[in-house]
């Protein structure tokens, strides 16, 4: 009896030290297997949270969008929030310390999303889950029979993807969270786009018309019919059906007003959207003054321009000479990808003079399927390269003296910089995709200044553009704000933006559309520029001649994309590090 008792006590024991160990794993293994996991699970799902939507790519099935795949996320973030507050950050590296902080940040960020309704708003008046899922195929490489069989079963999932949007769409409805009237004129011509007569024509066949020589002339038969099939079975119909859903009860039931503060609940979502997009605690009041305050120091900036030049005449007869005169424009596709190509090459040879680290990934220069200029990362694998696409459906919007600004913006050292370090860095996965629009965007702004002391902008009309752009992000600060803040009409911003920008008029309204249909997203770019600038001030007052620009952008973009209050907090103490 007392060898029965001693056994089960000896059990029992062993189960308490097995316990005992489980938890007092080392905190750097419990963080890494936390991220792990983390990591798996947003694969599985297809989402990754905070990641710029420009970079949608289909692999295999699509997202859930559903409620039901919503409140599982919901659920699974939390379990996350629980498990990491286990873990002792005191334990961990300082690179680990910085990992568990930034982890912590998105899982408590995203436990706030659900609160809100970004699901009712899938679309903007750039792009939609439909411009997404159609520009995904352009972005892809399709190398092997995977490539193939994972495209075919995202074709095949659409019509569930589609419906499942729909859906929260008609909740939007319900819920009176739809999109302004006038800003979403002629949008369903995204849509009827895709609704080609023959399959050939279409986006998602492209993939089709060059295939490896490694798949057989069989298997490239057998791929080609299968996705006609799935394109005029499954696709078409979809896009049909959201077309006629579109034109017939959403924007029967669009909204009337251009703020959000004019829908239930609209000004604790903007309040979320500020913080989300600027990763800060700045009040609308508050960045709506910062607006105005750095339009005025812009405007003062650009008359010396206009004095130089010898201009004659008022800022607004300026304005007017370069939205009209036919030297500042190009009527070809290819000489404006041309020009820009050629604003790379010159700004490749400097950057060795002002960054130590640069990224081994390159980057493409296209036509934009869906208009606009923007870049998209690659998708870390090593088989696609970040892609700069740029406007060249709608020339007349795409002036020629904000080229070089826009291309230091979009391609280097803006954006494909900054996005392709982060991707080869060695750093938890999750961190390689994020995105925080304040920093990724405030970093692309600060890009644009940066070239001028990198010796570009020789000519004054392009120096004037990199003005007008600044102006441009300033201004957004003052219309964003004051639209969904400050009760402002369309045409109030409208008049505001042509005013202190040198913007196409087409551009002008077409930004206007953009704030009111993506609020706050647009204040990001000013919010963070300023705060790098700031931290570089910093630096350079504390360290004097040991001031490194080199070192300062390598701290600014080795740790990927940040929130500003961390970003400002290691720059803090790389500063402290460089006085020892």
């Amino acid at each position: 009896m007392k060898l029965k008792q001693f056994t089960i006590s000896a059990l029992m024991l062993c189960s308490l030290l097995t316990t005992i160990n489980a938890t007092a794993e080392p905190a750097s293994k419990q963080l890494n297997q936390l991220l792990n996991e983390h990591w798996k699970t947003a694969n599985k799902e297809q989402i990754f949270f905070r990641k710029d939507p420009d970079a949608f790519r289909m692999n295999g099935k699509l997202p859930e969008m559903s409620q039901k795949g919503r409140e599982r996320r919901a659920k699974y973030n939390s379990e996350l929030l629980t498990r990491i507050a286990t873990i002792d950050v005191n334990e961990l590296s300082p690179a680990e310390q910085v990992t568990y902080r930034l982890f912590k940040y998105e899982r408590q960020a995203e436990a706030k999303s659900y609160q809100f309704q970004d699901h009712l708003y899938p679309l903007t008046y750039y792009a939609g889950f439909h411009s997404y899922f159609a520009g995904a195929p352009a972005n892809m490489s399709f190398l092997t029979e995977e490539d193939y069989s994972n495209y075919l079963l995202s074709l095949a999932d659409y019509p569930r993807y589609n419906q499942e949007h729909i859906i929260d769409l008609k909740q939007a409805i319900t819920l009176g969270h739809t999109h302004y009237c006038e800003s979403f004129k002629g949008y369903e011509k995204s849509i009827s786009k895709h609704l080609v007569e023959h399959v050939e024509d279409s986006v998602f066949y492209a993939p089709m018309l060059t295939m490896p020589k490694a798949i057989s002339a069989a298997q490239q038969t057998k791929y080609r019919q299968q996705v006609k099939t799935l394109i005029t079975d499954s696709v078409l119909p979809q896009y049909q059906a959201f077309y006629d859903f579109f034109t017939q009860e959403y924007m029967a039931n669009c909204r009337t007003t251009a703020g959000i503060s004019s829908v239930k609940g609209g000004d604790d979502y903007y309040q979320y959207l500020i913080e989300y997009y600027t990763t800060t605690q700045l009040s609308a009041d508050e960045i709506h003054q910062i607006g105005l305050d750095e339009v005025g120091r812009i405007r003062q900036e650009m008359q010396q321009i206009i004095n130089a030049v010898g201009f004659k005449g008022e800022f607004k007869d300026f304005i007017q000479f370069l939205r009209t005169d036919k030297q500042f424009y190009t009527d070809s596709a290819m000489d404006m990808l041309e020009k820009a190509s050629y604003i790379t090459r010159k700004m490749a040879a400097q950057l060795p003079k002002w960054f130590s680290v640069l990224p081994r990934s390159t980057f493409d220069i296209k036509s934009s399927p869906n208009g606009g200029a923007y870049y998209v990362a690659s998708d870390g694998s090593g088989t696609t390269p970040g892609t700069y696409f740029l406007e060249t459906q709608n020339l007349s919007s795409q002036p020629l003296y904000t080229l070089e600004a826009l291309t230091f913006h979009e391609a280097e050292p803006g954006h494909h910089l900054q996005s392709a370090i982060a991707q080869e860095v060695e750093m938890a996965e999750f961190r390689k995709t994020l995105y925080h629009s304040a920093y990724g965007e405030g970093w692309g702004l600060y890009s644009e200044r940066l070239a001028k002391e990198m010796g570009f902008y020789q000519n004054p009309y392009s120096d004037f553009g990199r003005l007008t752009y600044e102006a441009w992000r300033a201004c957004r600060l003052v219309v964003d704000t004051g639209i969904h803040a400050k009760g402002w009409t369309r045409q109030q911003a409208i008049d505001y933006l042509a005013e202190n920008t040198a913007l196409s008029m087409a551009d002008v309204i077409g930004q206007i559309d953009r704030y009111i249909t993506w609020p706050a997203q647009a204040l990001s770019y000013k919010i963070g520029e300023i705060k790098i600038r700031q931290l570089r001030a910093k630096a350079e007052q504390a360290l004097g001649s040991k001031f490194d620009i080199r070192a300062f952008h390598d701290q600014m973009l080795k740790n990927g994309s940040l929130p500003m209050a961390l970003l400002e907090e290691l720059t803090m103490d790389w500063i402290k590090q460089q006085k020892i």
